[in-house]
């Protein structure tokens, strides 16, 4: 079974393709969503609620979202690194 963090309280968190703000948005997390964190991977530093990171967390094939904006409970990678 898939671990599952709480996005930020009060945040619609914005997925898009890549680990960047660069990337195009696929979809907008709604206000209370979690998220299933299948690999993550470095990318642009982004600042959030749960503090500043370049750590980009995969949801889905091709959807990302700032870790700064998960509640994983780390700094660090909480899942494998994205191949």
């Amino acid at each position: 079974m898939t671990t599952r963090y709480e996005v930020a309280p009060g945040y619609r968190v914005n997925v898009r393709s890549g680990p960047s703000t660069k990337y195009p948005i696929v979809r907008v997390l709604p206000l209370g969503a979690t998220v299933a964190i299948y690999c993550q991977k470095y990318g642009e530093w982004v600042g959030g609620p749960y503090g500043t990171t370049n750590i980009w967390d995969n949801i889905a094939p091709g959807e990302y979202v700032a870790d700064a904006y998960v509640h994983t409970g780390s700094d660090e990678m909480v899942a494998p690194r994205c191949s």
